[in-house]
């Protein structure tokens, strides 16, 4: 009986069945699965055929026909697609076990290469912006948002006549937006457009609303609120808002396809109209109002009244800046309950369980109209209280005004970091019905998992994975509850490999790139932040580790997906980086335009030198472009940048390196050493003894901050000290990762030091109890826990190394990763006689099976091995023995 190969996870630019695909040739992806060994597809050929209105097939715009290969990623290269318009996509492959398979998907294109936009941008008229605070109730609002103005909410009526088969509807804004039709949410997306860089692309998303649209009045609306666009944003408080624009507009066309084959396009126009609703103020970080006095449930339906809406103004035509939604967008990813852990007369204290970002949703009864309830957010406790220092000047406190004895709560336009709210103006004798923890974050398909018999290990696995959920939102930030959550170059570049351990984040960091991009400088400079708010004084350009995000993040991303096009498409940017620090430092050392040169930031207990730092990141990056080069075929260019990598190694070595030693010795400088190869082979040997001295004498304590501490458990598993790396691993003493988690911790710390027995908090000036750089061991922890890698040269992971390492302090591990062409899986479990491996290898790849003497090659599909009880960390690689059985699942 044949095996059948099947396919899965069909893509179309990344996504999963888009609706907003505005590229020509979009790029068609699919996973594979077979139990079979060494199978793989043979051939493919893939069928795409346009659908009319109605849903119904029509000719075929491309048939690839039958194509020799095994790729997984083809290019679209058939007809002219046509904007707005449905698609289906049909795979067919053949396998070397013989047979064939079958799978389907579908896109709708956006606006396309030539776009017929019908709508402009529209918001509140100036003249009725002076003393536009809406009539409500009159309460205190926080001292940041005392000129703040209402939401901004629009609307038009519309007749439809004939009956429709398709309905789209276009959508963005300068803002954040919620859309409706006929009274309906459309969609469920949070805070979207999202945040990009508005002044080269404002992302738009397109919505299915064909069961909204009915015959005869219709109505269409928006709600707006300030966001990214001109609200607060990061900490320069002399200009805290208003970066992008003074206030919010409104962008939408809406697209009705007929069953007569006709076409009517609305878009919003001077004939929209507005006026303000419940939402009185929102802002990302000092939170948002609602005055339910004001509710009008019924504004954006067809029988709403018209009275006190006015029109709206135009404020722009121009629509060069829009562009199809292109990574996964915002949303409500889980709810956790609150538990009220205190309660009196003044205030109930909820405690979510977990460190997590988004907002509370309040159901209560019995309470008093018309009076402020009040939801302060923080992440800890201090002495029984909520702390907020922390928070800086980020007031993160929503409002409701019941206007009734019951309400429901849920804030639209804002989000915050926490795990603890307290809940103000709630009398004692009124009922909770429930308190629950929204959790809102980038919705990013997860590509690994690990399990393991450790409560610690798996507490920091779910903490680093947390940190990920909280600060992957539109952007990878640097925290989510204070005033700043701003796309930090260096946290970035840090944790990317741990990133992809965990979700598929190439749409992610695919479109964050354009805005790094486009945020360098015409000398090749990079900011600190991406993207870079535009009026902002306060950040620097080209620090080092924070620019090499230029650089760093394209090479990962190619090497761990395959995607050529990325890095073919950032190779400019990646070269001007590497440039304009040559341009500066013509010798080998980098010690000049060192930007705001940050060094190991947040390092404990010892200081790398900053032109250590600084020289070993240029070294480190010239050699990636040289790569990268190689890799696109520039070979001129690679010879060039190896050149410069091998110049600055010697700068390096003649600087800081003295009888085979650092001079200073600290971690972090051992580490970028021996992991970039700054010195010469012949010292590895030295240099190697030496950092396991170092941490030894440390009592097995790390002392590294921000850039090395990524580095630390694979350089020590790369020089054979992979027992002193799980030492690490399982430390509780501080500075430790065990430390956070033996006092609480739910997510990762930005700093070692974020609280200790001895002094307490640290700072609150820049304290953070969610901030993933430090959790970038998620890598070490899932390539050689899990044991789940592909080769150094390795490309897309389709030559794998597969060598979990069997430290005695676990007893099984379970680990999965979606690689591009599909599913990697091992996991081990030591049993009474014996220690059980079974191993999972994806079609069209295999794997070097490091836990066996002599690393044999295995071929794809399903192995089990029984091995030796008495095995040490190394495994049998390391021990010479061979496994007592071996079979095929």
């Amino acid at each position: 009986m044949l095996t059948r190969l099947a396919i899965y996870n069909l893509r179309t630019n990344l996504r999963s069945h888009p609706r907003e695909v505005d590229s020509p040739t979009p790029l068609f992806s699919w996973r594979l699965r077979s139990s079979g060994h060494g199978d793989d597809q043979t051939s493919y050929r893939i069928i795409v055929h346009r659908l009319t209105p109605a849903g119904d097939e029509a000719a075929a715009v491309w048939d690839s026909g039958w194509v020799d290969s095994n790729r997984v990623r083809v290019r679209y290269e058939g007809d002219p697609l046509v904007a707005f318009t449905s698609y289906t996509w049909t795979l067919q492959i053949r396998w070397k076990l013989g047979g064939q398979s079958l799978a389907r998907s579908s896109f709708e294109t956006g606006a396309l290469a030539v776009p017929d936009w019908q709508a402009t941008w529209i918001g509140r008229s100036r003249e009725h912006i002076t003393g536009m605070f809406p009539p409500g109730i009159h309460f205190e609002r926080p001292q940041s948002m005392q000129m703040a103005e209402a939401a901004l909410r629009v609307r038009r009526r519309f007749r439809c006549e004939g009956h429709v088969v398709r309905a789209r509807l276009v959508v963005t804004a300068h803002g954040v937006y919620r859309a409706f039709v006929n009274g309906v949410r459309v969609g469920d997306d949070e805070l979207a457009p999202g945040w990009t860089d508005y002044r080269e692309r404002v992302q738009y998303q397109i919505h299915d609303v064909t069961g909204l649209v009915t015959a005869g009045e219709n109505m269409i609306g928006m709600v707006v609120g300030d966001g990214w666009w001109a609200g607060c944003v990061g900490y320069d408080v002399r200009r805290h808002a208003n970066h992008y624009g003074s206030r919010p507009h409104a962008f939408a066309q809406l697209v009705l396809d007929h069953d007569d084959g006709s076409r009517a396009i609305l878009g919003t126009d001077g004939s929209w109209e507005e006026r303000p609703g419940e939402i009185v103020y929102s802002d990302l970080l000092m939170g948002e109002a609602h005055d339910l006095t004001l509710l009008d449930s019924d504004w954006c339906t067809a029988g709403a009244t018209a009275a006190g809406w006015r029109p709206c103004a135009v404020y722009d035509t121009a629509t060069r800046t829009l562009v199809g939604q292109r990574d996964e967008p915002v949303g409500v990813v889980q709810r956790l309950p609150g538990t009220v852990i205190s309660r009196d007369t003044r205030r109930i204290l909820v405690d979510f369980g977990q460190n997590m970002v988004g907002h509370v949703a309040l159901q209560l009864e019995g309470i008093q109209p018309h009076l402020a309830i009040r939801i302060r957010h923080g992440e800890v406790l201090d002495q029984g209280e909520l702390s907020t220092e922390n928070l800086r000047s980020a007031e993160a406190i929503d409002t409701v005004i019941p206007d009734q004895e019951s309400v429901r709560f849920e804030p639209w336009f804002t989000f915050h970091g926490f795990r603890y709210a307290e809940v103000t103006g709630v009398p004692v004798e009124a009922r909770v019905v429930s308190i629950d923890g929204v959790v809102v974050s980038s919705r990013l398909p997860n590509a690994g998992s690990l399990e393991t018999s450790s409560p610690l290990v798996q507490q920091l696995l779910s903490n680093i994975r947390w940190s990920q959920r909280g600060n992957f939102l539109s952007v990878p930030t640097d925290c989510p509850q204070r005033d700043e959550r701003l796309g930090w170059t260096a946290d970035a570049q840090v944790f990317v490999p741990t990133a992809t351990y965990l979700s598929d984040v190439e749409a992610f960091f695919d479109r964050w790139l354009l805005d790094l991009r486009d945020n360098q400088l015409p000398n090749g400079s990079v900011p600190d932040v991406v993207p870079l708010p535009p009026p902002a004084e306060i950040f620097d350009y080209g620090a080092p580790g924070w620019g090499d995000a230029a650089v760093v993040i394209p090479w990962h991303l190619y090497r761990t997906y395959g995607n050529r096009e990325l890095l073919a498409r950032q190779y400019s940017s990646m070269k001007a980086w590497v440039d304009y620090v040559t341009s500066r430092n013509p010798g080998g050392l980098w010690c000049n335009a060192l930007g705001n040169n940050y060094g190991d930031w947040l390092a404990v207990g010892e200081e790398t030198p900053s032109v250590l730092v600084a020289t070993a990141y240029r070294a480190r990056s010239a050699d990636l472009v040289s790569r990268a080069a190689e890799a696109l075929g520039r070979h001129d260019d690679a010879a060039g940048y190896a050149e410069l990598a091998s110049q600055v190694r010697t700068a390096f070595v003649e600087e800081f390196v003295h009888e085979r030693r650092l001079a200073p010795e600290t971690q972090t400088g051992y580490l970028f050493a021996l992991a970039w190869e700054l010195v010469p082979r012949e010292f590895h040997p030295d240099f190697s003894a030496r950092l396991a001295e170092l941490i030894r004498a440390n009592g097995s304590r790390l002392s590294t901050g921000f850039l090395g501490v990524g580095l630390l458990c694979p350089v020590l598993t790369g020089i054979g000290e992979t027992p002193l790396a799980f030492d690490l691993l399982f430390q509780t003493e501080y500075p430790s990762w065990g430390y956070s988690i033996r006092h609480g911790a739910t997510t990762i710390w930005e700093r070692w030091d974020a609280w200790t027995e001895d002094a307490g908090f640290q700072a609150a000036s820049m304290n953070s109890f969610n901030h993933y750089s430090l959790g970038s061991v998620g890598e070490w922890l899932y390539s050689t826990v899990g044991g789940v890698a592909q080769t150094a040269g390795g490309v897309g992971f389709e030559d794998l190394v597969l060598a979990p390492r069997f430290d005695p302090r676990l007893d099984f591990v379970r680990a999965e990763y979606e690689a591009p062409r599909g599913r990697i899986r091992v996991a081990w479990q030591r049993e009474e006689k014996s220690v059980r491996v079974q191993v999972e290898i994806p079609p069209g790849t295999s794997a070097v099976a490091g836990f066996l003497s002599g690393t044999p090659r295995l071929v794809s599909g399903q192995h089990e091995f029984l091995l030796p009880p008495a095995i040490g960390v190394g495994g049998l690689a390391e021990a010479g023995a061979d496994p007592v059985t071996s079979a095929a699942g």
